[in-house]
C-alpha cells in the first residue's frame, strides 16, 4: 500500500464533496464532478460516502481518499469518528481513509481508528491542526497526516489563508504531509508543494460553485 503514497507524490488531489442540501450531493453530479477533475489531471480524489467511494472507484483507478462526516454525540468529531466507518469506506473502495486526529474529546482513539483502517486494508490519513498533533497521530501509527483541520479546532489559528506556518513545522520536524485547506488559488497551492507537501488537496475552488459565488459575490459588495 505504500505505493499508493507514492503515486500521490506531487499529485493534485481534488476534494469532490457536495453537502447535504446541495443541488450536487446527488452520487451522479459527484461522478460528473470526478470525471471532470480526472479530465483535467487530478492524481487523487477525495470523497465522503460510502456511495460516493463506490460509485467513484467502478469509474476510475487513481487513488482515492474516503471519508466520512457525521455528527458524533458529545463530540466536535465528525470525520471518520468510529471504527465502522472507517471499515465502511475501506470496505467501500477507498486506498486510504482519512479521519479527524485532533486533540478534541473524541468516541475513540486515534490508535483504534488506524488500527481498524489497517485491519480493513487501507491506509491511514490523519487530519490535524497542529504539529502535535500530527506528532502524536504518527506515534499511533498514521502513514500520512494532513492539514485539514487547522482553523477548525480551538487551538488552531483562525485566519483566511492556508496554515503555511504548520506546513513549515512538519517539514521541520521530518514528518510528511498532505496539504489542505483554504488553498484556493493555483498559486497557494503550488507555495504548499514549495513548502514541503507531499501533495495538494483542493476541493471548494475546484468542485462548489455554490461556494465560490460567494466569494465572487462577496467581492462585489465590498466594493459598493
Amino acid at each position: 500500500m505504500s505505493s499508493i503514497l507514492e503515486r500521490l507524490a506531487g499529485q493534485l488531489i481534488v476534494s469532490v464533496q457536495a453537502d447535504e442540501g446541495s443541488p450536487l450531493r446527488d452520487t451522479a453530479h459527484i461522478l460528473a464532478l470526478c470525471r471532470a477533475a480526472l479530465l483535467g489531471g487530478a492524481g487523487g480524489l477525495r470523497l465522503r460516502s460510502a456511495s460516493d467511494v463506490a460509485a467513484v472507484r467502478a469509474i476510475t483507478g487513481v487513488p482515492i481518499i474516503g471519508l466520512t462526516k457525521q455528527v458524533q454525540p458529545g463530540s466536535p468529531v465528525y470525520i471518520t469518528a468510529t471504527p465502522g466507518e472507517a471499515r465502511d469506506i475501506a470496505a467501500a473502495g477507498a486506498d486510504v481513509v482519512a479521519f479527524d486526529a485532533t486533540d478534541s474529546p473524541r468516541p475513540f482513539s486515534v490508535a483504534e481508528l488506524t488500527q481498524a483502517i489497517h485491519g480493513a486494508g487501507a491506509l491511514a490519513m490523519a487530519d490535524v491542526s497542529t504539529l502535535e498533533e500530527a506528532q502524536a497521530a504518527y506515534a499511533a501509527g498514521a502513514d500520512i497526516v494532513s492539514t485539514t483541520m487547522s482553523g477548525y479546532t480551538p487551538h488552531s489559528p483562525r485566519q483566511d489563508a492556508p496554515d503555511f506556518e504548520l506546513m513549515v513545522q512538519l517539514r521541520a520536524a521530518g514528518l510528511a504531509f498532505v496539504a489542505e485547506g483554504r488553498l484556493n488559488t493555483p498559486e497557494l497551492a503550488a507555495l504548499a508543494r514549495q513548502l514541503g507537501a507531499h501533495a495538494v488537496v483542493v476541493g471548494s475552488a475546484i468542485t462548489r460553485p455554490d461556494v465560490v459565488t460567494g466569494w465572487f459575490l462577496q467581492a462585489l459588495q465590498a466594493e459598493r
